[in-house]
């Protein structure tokens, strides 16, 4: 078993593995950037390193420092959680030439399912139902021919993208072009890679995806689906496991493909196969080659930790089987932003007080003073309810929301109690639009300009000058997170 660990991240998942680590006698090191100094991973670990920026590009992501730390501490592995270098296959290649072990999958598995067009191939070779549609590599007259085949309207993805960003609806055959040279040069300037591939649209798709676990002895087991059509903005904001749309049948075919796939890849560790489910059909999406935000709600339904179950299949040790499945878990993210425009909100928690009980978890590095700035993801926090039916997780769920208070920051919690109290959630008839469905507070809001203005001056001061920070926010070049909503936690992640 490995005996030393050092956490590549920070916030609430640092603190998830961290937890899990010292629980099984794991020495745990962490690292911090200038804003974390006071994190609660820096207080509970055994030994903290500090790292020299603020911005990611200056901390988090900087693999050579991690590993010059490992080195120096004698970690003997590095978990890297979820995004900033998660997902990284050079970081996970660089970690085994280092003598140090990835607490993830193989370098080549990142490569292959981290590009949307490769993992697509993979799909299809693997027999995986993949969304109709056509890679970028073909001619545009002949990605227009294929769109009218396969019938308007259609969407236009980058091929590097990830977390919703990259896309472009097309409804009409005349608008094709232009918007193929608008999806091109979008995805060259956001992703550094203008490639860009054609899908169907679907019709009132929903987010369903299926938690693989596999290991170094050929073993590859699926640990059911998790619901995760409640999103704003592309990324997902309640989650739940079952899926009240998925019929037994299409549940075990569902897992049954993404095992195959998982094997396919020559997969190893944690990770999640994404599908679209629409009309009874079910396509992949992609697969997220990392612990997944919403694991917990796995964790609740098949008495598992998947934090140790990654240490353990790192260790070499073959998986085993989980427990079967029981009652239901919903998880809602609580992040720092106007609940209403989803505008990210900047402060300093003031007062906190965590919702408890039977059946009610809070994932959570808050602490008062903590100051929420414009470095990193939104989110603060993770609620995950369980309890035997559908009704009663939801019932608990909205206590438990109703328990908990942060002042200082504006947060998410109102709009996820208006997706929770919707009639069609507590019906499970809902799809990926349910939000801008519902109705907001205020059905528009001007922004204050004044208080963007200041935010725009203090983001230029803590990452540097001009256009370095909006260059740098994430490991592949991506706009800083709170200017769009998309954090270097959520790495591929659709969610």
């Amino acid at each position: 078993m490995i005996r030393s660990l050092l956490i590549a991240n920070r916030g609430e998942i640092a603190l998830r593995i961290l937890r899990t680590a010292r629980e099984r006698g794991i020495r745990v090191v962490t690292v911090f950037s200038p804003p974390d100094r006071n994190a609660l991973h820096v207080r509970l670990a055994d030994s903290a390193h500090p790292l020299p920026g603020s911005s990611p590009s200056e901390s988090y992501l900087r693999g050579d420092l991690l590993l010059e730390i490992a080195r120096e501490t004698g970690a003997e592995a590095i978990h890297p959680g979820y995004g900033f270098l998660a997902e990284n296959a050079d970081f996970a290649r660089a970690v085994e030439e280092a003598g140090r072990i990835f607490i993830g999958p193989g370098p080549e598995a990142i490569l292959k399912m981290g590009d949307k067009i490769a993992a697509r191939r993979a799909a299809e070779e693997a027999g995986v139902p993949t969304i109709p549609g056509a890679d970028a590599e073909l001619d545009p007259e002949v990605l227009l021919g294929r769109a009218e085949e396969i019938g308007f309207p259609v969407l236009l993805k980058a091929a590097a993208g990830g977390g919703g960003k990259g896309i472009r609806r097309v409804d009409r055959a005349e608008d094709f072009r232009e918007a193929l040279k608008l999806a091109t040069d979008e995805a060259g300037g956001a992703f550094g890679d203008g490639r860009v591939y054609l899908e169907k649209f679907l019709v009132k798709p929903r987010h369903v995806e299926v938690q693989v676990l596999a290991d170094n002895h050929g073993n590859t087991i699926a640990l059911g689906e998790r619901e995760c059509s409640v999103q704003r903005r592309h990324q997902k904001l309640v989650e739940e496991s079952p899926s009240p749309a998925i019929d037994e049948d299409t549940r075990e075919r569902m897992c049954e493909a993404a095992v195959r796939l998982a094997a396919a890849v020559d997969y190893r560790g944690a990770g999640t196969v994404e599908f679209m489910f629409s009309e009874g059909e079910f396509y992949f999406l992609e697969m997220n080659t990392r612990l997944q935000v919403e694991h917990a709600i796995t964790e609740e339904r098949f008495g598992v930790d998947l934090v140790f179950e990654q240490i353990r299949v790192a260790s070499g040790l073959e998986i085993r089987p989980p427990s079967r499945p029981r009652g239901h878990a919903i998880e809602v993210r609580i992040n720092a932003e106007d609940p209403d425009t989803f505008f990210p909100s900047l402060g300093t928690v003031e007062r906190l007080a965590s919702p408890g009980g039977p059946g009610v978890r809070f994932d959570s590095a808050l602490f008062r003073g903590l100051e929420v700035g414009p470095w990193y993801d939104s989110m603060l926090a993770k609620v995950i309810t369980w309890a035997p039916t559908r009704d009663e997780a939801i019932a608990k769920m909205r206590r438990a929301l109703e328990e908990l208070r942060i002042t200082g920051v504006r947060t998410s919690v109102p709009a996820a109690l208006r997706a929770l109290d919707s009639e069609a959630f507590r019906a499970g008839d809902y799809d990926t639009s349910l939000l801008d469905d519902l109705p907001r507070a205020f059905e528009r809001r001007d922004f204050d300009l004044a208080a963007l203005a200041a935010a725009l001056a203090s983001h230029r001061r803590l990452l540097g000058s001009g256009e370095k920070g909006l260059e740098d926010g994430t490991a592949r070049g991506r706009p800083t997170p709170w200017m769009l909503g998309r954090g270097p936690w959520e790495g591929g992640e659709g969610l």
